[in-house]
C-alpha cells in the first residue's frame, strides 16, 4: 500500500518522463483517470453517470483559470485526491493490459490449417480454395529461382 508522503503525485519518480506533456493534457489524463476510477467504485450505470456529471462539473466550473499557478495547484488537488480515493483493485478491460484475457489469443502458424479434417475444411471452401492456389503459386515462384537464399538472420542456408 501507497504510504501517503503530503507531495504532490507530480513529484514522484520524475526522472522517468520522458517528454513535456502540456498542463491541458495533464488535466483532461486526470479527468479520465477520475472517470475510470468512479466506475470502479460503482456499480449502476445510472450511479456512474450521475458521479460522471458531478465531476464533470467540477472540471467545468475551474475551466476558464487563467492564472497557471492556480491552475497547477488545482490540478495537483485533483492528482492527490485520485491518489487518496484510488479503488483498490480497479476495473479493468478484458483484453486490456491486466485484464482476464489479456494475451489469450495466440496467432497459430499458417501449417496448422494442413492439419485440418476435411469436414473443417469444408465450412471455409473460398478460403481453402484460396489457399491452395496459394500454396502453388509459392512452390512455382521456389523453384523457379526467386527465392532469397539467406535467412533472417542474414546467414546463407546451407542445403
Amino acid at each position: 500500500m501507497a504510504v501517503n508522503t503530503g507531495r504532490p503525485i507530480t513529484e514522484f519518480a520524475a526522472y522517468l518522463k520522458r517528454d513535456l506533456t502540456s498542463h491541458t493534457r495533464r488535466v483532461q489524463n486526470l479527468f479520465k483517470r477520475i472517470s475510470r476510477n468512479e466506475e470502479s467504485w460503482l456499480e449502476d450505470r445510472h450511479d456512474i453517470r450521475y458521479k460522471l456529471t458531478l465531476v464533470r462539473a467540477e472540471f467545468e466550473k475551474h475551466r476558464h483559470v487563467k492564472d497557471m499557478r492556480v491552475a497547477k495547484a488545482l490540478l495537483e488537488e485533483g492528482e492527490r485526491h485520485l491518489f487518496l480515493n484510488i479503488h483498490p483493485q480497479p476495473k479493468k478491460f478484458t483484453f486490456s493490459p491486466g485484464g482476464v484475457c489479456f494475451e489469450r489469443y495466440h496467432d497459430y502458424p499458417d501449417w496448422h490449417a494442413d492439419y485440418w479434417h476435411p469436414l473443417e475444411k469444408a465450412r471455409y471452401p473460398y478460403y481453402f480454395a484460396k489457399r491452395e492456389l496459394r500454396k502453388k503459386q509459392f512452390i512455382q515462384l521456389w523453384e523457379k529461382g526467386n527465392h532469397n537464399t539467406t535467412g533472417d538472420d542474414g546467414h546463407t542456408a546451407h542445403h
